[in-house]
């Protein structure tokens, strides 16, 4: 009538017996049972697959009975007799829950598929070799540093370490140090209590204590303050921090991934830096290689990339132009791996018959050609966008920055590359 399907067995070995030969979502027991009793069974059911939810029924509702099939894992107790009506209505509950977490562990299969080792694209030997190297470090505890410039997908990298580390059931909080004010960072790494400062109206945890036991991902480090680089190397060494306004320390277990696009050795010597710092968290380094050092992957990037977007944006087949992947294939990609997407984003956008060619590219990989003059060098299309970018943004170097998809500090270099200035 309610459309379960259902077996019945005539006490707990035999239920048991079917219960390893079939699958089966949902258990009904009494408790009192000749032979193996409800709870026994319970414990066992429990044992062999912890999915199976165990539904309790007694004729005598004694509080012991239903607080000790709780402890033991069962869904709920019901007593007999009475309450028969609420058995239909509590089995419905088990299967939403059942059904609930099936849907939570194919979400966390699809992050896991997403931040793994081949969530790193290429296979280029560069990109071979830090995949070989994240495998590695990911089973240990040492702090890692990852190091490459904007875009070339430190984050992903960072989450599949973690994902393949014993910590993996706890959580990776990530910070980007740079995105947050100087004089909050400390508040947002460590916390603190009600009172310590005006509009402190309650304890903060810090992301510290969120991490705890899981993973800290501190994107950006290089842009950390002294004073915050100072207490970050303290719990690197103690396990403990103290939190502003509070008298007693706190103890965390937490692995730290950094990342930063900037060379530390050279901020060191800047006085920017602390040295005992960056030996700490560079015990195990990682490089990520630009795009434009690797651009044999250019082609298997872009194909799992426009196959991820087409979904997203509900586009039908797309076929790629070889036009398209030989331009894509000669540029330099100042904003690498998140440059790319952005194109390619941008160019299904413009796309009209299902077909990516060079038509949909920025009208500086169209204008890469070799003429009669002479040969437009990917340097001279580099400057000429950033030219054109830097005017349509006013010459707003955070915006010009935001739109190339690229750091501002890389902004910077490449300005005092080309030898650009930005008066108007």
């Amino acid at each position: 009538m309610e459309g379960y399907v259902v077996s019945e067995a005539n006490d707990g070995e035999e239920a048991f017996e079917m219960i390893k030969k079939d699958d089966f979502s949902v258990v009904l027991s009494d408790i009192k049972m000749p032979g193996i009793s409800g709870m026994d069974l319970l414990s066992m059911i429990k044992e062999y697959d912890s999915s199976i939810e165990v539904i309790m029924l007694t004729a005598y509702g004694r509080i012991e009975d239903g607080v000790d099939s709780i402890k033991r894992g069962a869904f709920d107790y019901i007593t007999k007799g009475d309450d028969d009506n609420k058995i239909i209505p509590v089995v419905a509950k088990a299967f939403e829950k059942i059904a609930l977490k099936n849907k939570i562990n194919q979400l966390e299969r699809k992050i896991g598929e997403k931040y793994s080792f081949d969530s790193i694209s290429g296979n280029s030997e560069k990109i071979k070799e830090v995949r070989d190297l994240a495998k590695k470090v990911a089973g240990t505890d040492v702090p890692v540093l990852i190091s490459g410039e904007t875009g070339t997908g430190k984050e992903i990298l960072a989450q599949a370490i973690h994902n393949g580390s014993n910590r993996s059931h706890a959580t990776m909080v990530t910070i980007n140090c740079s995105a947050i004010p100087k004089d909050l960072i400390e508040s947002e790494l460590f916390g603190y209590k009600a009172g310590a400062f005006t509009g402190a109206l309650k304890n903060k945890k810090g992301l510290f204590e969120e991490a705890h036991t899981g993973t800290l991902f501190l994107d950006e480090v290089g842009e950390l303050e002294p004073s915050a680089q100072s207490k970050l190397l303290r719990v690197i060494e103690t396990n403990s921090f103290l939190k502003t306004g509070d008298t007693v320390e706190s103890k965390v277990d937490v692995r730290i991934i950094a990342a930063t696009n900037r060379n530390l050795e050279m901020e060191i010597s800047k006085g920017n830096f602390r040295s005992d710092l960056f030996y700490r968290l560079s015990v195990f380094n990682i490089h990520l290689p630009p795009l434009r050092e690797r651009s044999e992957d250019i082609a298997q990037i872009t194909m799992e990339t426009v196959n991820s977007l087409k979904i997203k944006m509900n586009y039908p087949d797309i076929t790629v132009g070889q036009d398209f992947m030989e331009l894509l294939k000669k540029y330099d990609f100042p904003g690498n791996i998140r440059e790319l997407r952005n194109i390619l984003e941008r160019a299904l956008i413009l796309s009209q018959d299902g077909r990516l060619t060079k038509k949909q590219l920025p009208s500086e990989l169209q204008n890469h050609f070799h003429s009669e003059e002479g040969v437009i060098t990917l340097e001279d299309i580099e400057k000429e966008h950033i030219l054109k970018t830097l005017q349509s943004c006013g010459f707003n170097k955070t915006k010009t920055a935001a739109v190339l998809g690229i750091g501002v500090a890389t902004l910077y270099r490449k300005l005092e590359h080309y030898g650009i200035t930005t008066d108007k």
